[in-house]
């Protein structure tokens, strides 16, 4: 092989290597690892669940460490970067939620008294609605720049699952509850009207916790006027920041 070539072999090896470590970097890092155990430790202290580590996060949190760095200065967001909602976004994250903390200074768990000792960033660290958190710590210089991006997650479901989650809620009411319905799916990507046979109510709505239904929807399974109800999911048109879901429920 020749010396240009050799070269040129390691200089992609090198770019590979560079790579790895910037992807490890943003989903893990030791640096990392001590922000996390300290916010769950505090999390604990005050009688809240763990955040858990997400990976999407972390690497939308990297990308923005790594800018902070570059620039030498904490900013939420620089000129000609998106949003927090799209960073988190386009790095696959999906949530109801979104928060951020940034800081810099010379040691790691001196960026976490930092946020501690400030109200909006220890409010973000001990909110009880967020879940999920992603963490980067980068060093320039003898300063470290430091991102935590937190969310509400929200899980990735089917249509089937989707329905059986909205079906459960509705269980016990007196109803006879159907799933996977080509009509009440197709009803639910409609603006107004209905699939098939007529129903004597549709609801529509959107949401980004299954678990919770509406007051509207609530009120006519208690009311004893209907004795059947079919669920069906569909895609939400619209909003890409923020990740919900789209139901609607016909009932009989």
């Amino acid at each position: 092989m020749s010396t240009a070539s050799r070269f040129f072999a390691f200089t992609i090896t090198l770019l590979f290597a560079s790579l790895w470590t910037a992807l490890l970097r943003a989903q893990t890092s030791v640096a990392d690892q001590t922000l996390l155990n300290a916010a769950n430790h505090d999390r604990a202290a005050s009688g809240l669940p763990p955040l858990r580590w997400d990976s999407a996060l972390a690497a939308a949190a990297h990308q923005h460490a790594l800018k902070m760095a570059h620039m030498n200065q904490l900013s939420h967001q620089f000129p000609g970067e998106p949003p927090l909602q799209d960073r988190a976004r386009q790095a696959g994250a999906r949530f109801s939620m979104v928060a951020e903390n940034v800081a810099q200074g010379p040691t790691v768990m001196g960026l976490h008294t930092q946020w501690m000792n400030s109200a909006p960033h220890r409010a973000n660290l001990l909110d009880p609605d967020l879940n999920a958190i992603g963490i980067s710590v980068v060093q320039s210089g003898n300063t470290l720049f430091a991102v935590q991006d937190f969310a509400t997650t929200v899980p990735s479901l089917s249509f089937d699952d989707q329905e059986k989650e909205v079906a459960e809620q509705l269980s016990g009411r007196n109803l006879q509850v159907v799933t996977g319905q080509p009509d009440a799916r197709k009803t639910c990507a409609m603006d107004n009207g209905w699939s098939g046979a007529r129903p004597a109510a549709v609801l529509r709505y959107e949401i980004s916790d299954l678990a919770k239904l509406p007051d509207e929807v609530l009120q006519k399974a208690a009311s004893g006027k209907y004795h059947s109800a079919s669920i069906g999911a569909c895609k939400e048109p619209g909003s890409t920041e923020f990740t919900r879901f789209r139901i609607a429920i016909l009932f009989y």
